[in-house]
């Protein structure tokens, strides 16, 4: 599978050469020119390595960088035409892996990434199956957060929180539908068969949450 990049870039002949350089290089690249637009790409794909410029038209590289780091590590490349010591110091004292000023030659970038994911790859441990963001409510599942409904969110957080447990209808029916006392057990079964759906489309060959008949349900973090 080729590495994926996200290239946050605005000006358009820079990002074209980028681009081409990369996918030559045998990188998957996804680009855009707008901050809000990088947030939410970053936050539904698990991407290999970041490359972020700084001025754009609707933020600073520098504060998407601070938003990331309060989730992720991922890799991240600064790109500027600002050449000064101290953004450079900046740059890297928030969370940046490397810094490259403009003008540079594609190749110099392309030849940093694979320095930067060589890096890291030896440094960092085999991705987990699930990925619990608690504060903000939210799930990863292969890399990619789930859009779950509020009872699919707590029904798998409760799982998570003790995988290969089995629990019973009754237990989940305490632990996510604690105000709704008219609910019925089978309203436990609907929304499994929904999670699973919804687990199936990220990662269709892994079935992680396990019935067992009679019992109840449990997760089971080897997918």
């Amino acid at each position: 599978m080729k590495p994926s990049l996200l290239l946050l870039e605005d000006e358009a002949a820079i990002a074209d050469s980028l681009i081409y350089a990369l996918q030559t290089d045998g990188f998957a690249v996804q680009h855009t020119s707008l901050v809000r637009d990088a947030l939410v790409a970053q936050q539904q794909q698990a991407f290999d390595l970041l490359i972020l410029d700084i001025g754009l038209p609707d933020g600073n590289g520098f504060e998407l960088c601070k938003q990331i780091r309060q989730h992720s590590d991922v890799p991240i490349l600064f790109l500027s035409a600002r050449n000064s010591e101290i953004d450079r110091v900046v740059g890297l004292e928030i969370g940046a892996d490397d810094y490259v000023t403009k003008p540079f030659s594609p190749r110099e970038v392309c030849a940093r990434v694979k320095t930067i994911l060589k890096r890291t790859r030896v440094r960092s441990a085999p991705p987990a199956l699930f990925e619990h963001d608690a504060a903000a409510a939210r799930i990863r599942y292969c890399g990619q957060w789930l859009l779950l409904t509020r009872f699919e969110y707590q029904l798998l957080a409760t799982l998570l929180a003790r995988p290969e447990q089995v629990f019973s209808r009754a237990q989940l029916m305490d632990q996510v539908w604690q105000d709704r006392t008219e609910t019925l057990e089978r309203t436990v079964d609907g929304h499994i068969k929904t999670l699973r759906a919804k687990l199936r489309e990220v990662d269709a060959e892994r079935d992680p949450i396990q019935t067992h008949r009679g019992l109840g349900y449990s997760l089971s973090l080897a997918g």
